[in-house]
């Protein structure tokens, strides 16, 4: 029997899927292989699939649709809005983060349109609009559930004050942010926020981008087009540091008779029935590892030892302008 967990007045699967990968970010795409993914992930009992509007752009949510016709209603569907390339071609590399009224009327119908549905389960915003306040930007997504288009809202990578502020406004269901072994920093005020709120957790790359799981050991071995080659956590030093994490959790796993990932996945799991981690991948085999760790029991023991031997984390999770979109 699969396992579920509460996401505010929804059960969904204890860990869902991540399709970013599947479109943008970690090179090459293979559409076919990816659908097989999602369809296999839906086999297997996952039932929270996560996408957004700035994967691709647009293509993420243009493949997921494609891939739920005729199975819309087998899955709890999440999407984001917030964030789009800037408007000329010399700042194209550039992202706006827009959280006005304006752009989440506008960006709803779009998604909708691309993902092939009357309504989007968990719809988020991708970034908080430092420009926007949240209250307008929520009092918004409220008219939109209101009209049905949206069921539930949700925030990423905000900041404890914000989800306050936002869940004044309209009930927050979930509140999506990086989390895992090597990324914990929310748990010194967001996390217990999010409880105090009742609010769920949403964890992404909760296998550190695949290099938890030992999928990667150097960014070398990377597509030219993958935006981990130039992640801090990846380069000089923070790698050399780093692999000594990712060989402890070799190490600790191994001994378990499961794999790193699994175990990184099966600690998430273990932090919490609130939290639902959303490991992304684009092949069958990754996916099919992944689910593996809702299997994963870590005893008491298990997770004291993880906690006293794990080496400290070397690097920041995104680079300086990225690093610059959190937590607000």
């Amino acid at each position: 029997m699969v396992k579920t967990r509460k996401l505010g007045a929804f059960d969904v699967s204890a860990m869902g899927l991540g399709c970013m990968g599947m479109s943008a970010f970690y090179g090459t795409a293979d559409e076919s292989e990816a659908i097989r993914t999602i369809h296999r992930a839906i086999e297997l009992g996952c039932t929270f699939l996560d996408t957004a509007e700035m994967y691709g752009p647009h293509k993420n949510e243009e493949l997921v649709g494609k891939a739920l016709e005729g199975r819309r209603d087998d899955v709890v569907l999440a999407t984001k809005f917030g964030i789009r390339p800037a408007p000329t071609d010399d700042e194209r590399n550039r992202r706006v983060i827009d959280g006005s009224p304006e752009n989440v009327r506008r960006s709803v119908e779009g998604s909708l349109e691309r993902l092939g549905t009357d309504h989007i389960d968990l719809y988020y915003q991708h970034r908080i609009d430092p420009n926007t306040p949240i209250e307008e930007t929520v009092g918004a997504l409220a008219e939109l559930v209101q009209q049905g288009k949206i069921r539930h809202i949700g925030l990423s990578e905000a900041s404890a004050d914000t989800i306050r502020k936002a869940h004044a406004v309209h009930p927050i269901t979930a509140v999506q942010s990086e989390y895992s072994l090597w990324s914990r920093d929310i748990e010194s005020e967001v996390l217990p926020t999010l409880r105090e709120l009742g609010i769920g957790l949403v964890a992404y790359s909760p296998i550190g981008r695949g290099f938890l799981a030992g999928r990667f050991t150097d960014p070398s071995e990377l597509d030219e087009g993958d935006f981990r080659r130039s992640n801090p956590r990846f380069t000089g030093e923070n790698l050399e540091r780093n692999q000594r994490l990712a060989a402890k959790i070799r190490e600790i796993a191994e001994e378990k008779g499961i794999t790193s990932g699994q175990l990184a996945l099966a600690w998430v799991l273990a932090q919490g029935d609130d939290i639902v981690p959303i490991p992304g991948t684009k092949r069958v085999s990754y996916l099919e590892e992944n689910w593996g760790a809702t299997e994963v029991q870590l005893s008491d023991e298990d997770l004291q030892r993880i906690e006293a031997e794990l080496p400290e984390v070397a690097g920041e999770r995104y680079d300086r302008s990225g690093m610059a979109t959190l937590n607000h």
